[in-house]
């Protein structure tokens, strides 16, 4: 194998579809070549790696070797990083500032990693971000005091169109040294005022018949988590957004299951074009890469 010839991002692409098909012909269908076309790519890259990355089955299953496995992760990596070189230097250059609002509890998960990538691929372009819960933002937004704004599902209005980044359980978080669940009353920290989580425990904890006291509230997560690390008492968190220094509590174990919570993408009715969709677009590959991320 000649090292120096490194590998083809067109087979490493061919590669991944099919491992995230399961199929060879979906494969082909997705990069506009013949079945055996497919097929010759992926024994060049087994002939260059001298491994097997693919099983063939029966039924024109696939499946994935050890080998396979490990070069999916880092095929995903290297194609990214691909496309980034591409929209970095063919994207016509940018000039401008995009007003984003985010809650804070998203804030730290997601978007350090699109505010970088942002600024490699335009560098042109300021960022004005403000961190403040979904009512407010929503509120700046109508006014056109924002450009687009992260916001919790349940929060939107009617008639403004909204893109869900996002959507899975909702969880109760506790201290990873302390039980403050196993108090009675149950001592909760959740969000001030209308915020869409503090709604969907209150409902869970009443219907379920729990006692329980409203010890601690903040207008922001990062407050609410405070007394949580301290162990005195209970949140609720999206299940990705769960912060070091806490747990997650099992639903059952004296707390009743709180479903499922969404993330929103919601732009302004006259945002500022196309440095907006610019935002949007690394918005949307940030949380589709989440997605597509195995769970822990």
């Amino acid at each position: 194998m000649n090292m120096s010839a490194g590998l083809d991002p067109d087979l490493l692409r061919a590669f991944a579809y099919i491992a995230e098909e399961g199929s060879f012909t979906r494969a082909a269908e997705r990069v506009g070549r013949t079945q055996s076309a497919v097929s010759m790519q992926v024994q060049r890259l087994e002939a260059m790696l001298g491994q097997r990355v693919l099983m063939r089955g029966k039924g024109g299953s696939v499946s994935l070797t050890p080998h396979g496995r490990y070069l999916l992760d880092r095929a995903r990596e290297v194609l990214a990083l691909n496309e980034e070189i591409w929209r970095t230097f063919r994207t016509p250059q940018m000039h401008g500032t995009v007003r984003l609002g985010t809650p804070d509890d998203y804030a730290l998960r997601y978007i350090p990693g699109v505010l970088r990538r942002f600024a490699q691929t335009h560098p042109s372009v300021d960022v004005d971000v403000t961190c403040s819960s979904s009512t407010p933002l929503i509120a700046k937004l109508k006014a056109g005091e924002l450009d687009l704004a992260l916001v919790s599902e349940g929060h939107e209005p009617a008639n403004w169109p909204s893109d869900r980044l996002w959507r899975g359980p909702l969880v109760w978080i506790a201290s990873e040294r302390n039980s403050p669940h196993r108090l009675d009353p149950l001592p909760v920290a959740l969000a001030s005022g209308d915020c869409s989580w503090r709604k969907v425990a209150l409902r869970a904890l009443e219907a379920a018949g729990r006692r329980y006291r409203v010890a601690y509230t903040s207008e922001t997560q990062a407050g609410c988590l405070t007394p949580v690390v301290a162990g005195l008492a209970v949140s609720v968190s999206p299940i990705t957004a769960v912060p070091p220094g806490v747990r997650v509590m099992p639903s059952g174990d004296s707390l009743p299951p709180l479903g499922e919570a969404g993330i929103l993408l919601m732009k302004a009715r006259e945002p500022r074009q196309p440095v907006t969709d610019a935002l949007v677009a690394h918005i949307r590959d940030t949380f589709r890469a989440e997605l597509e991320r195995p769970a822990a």
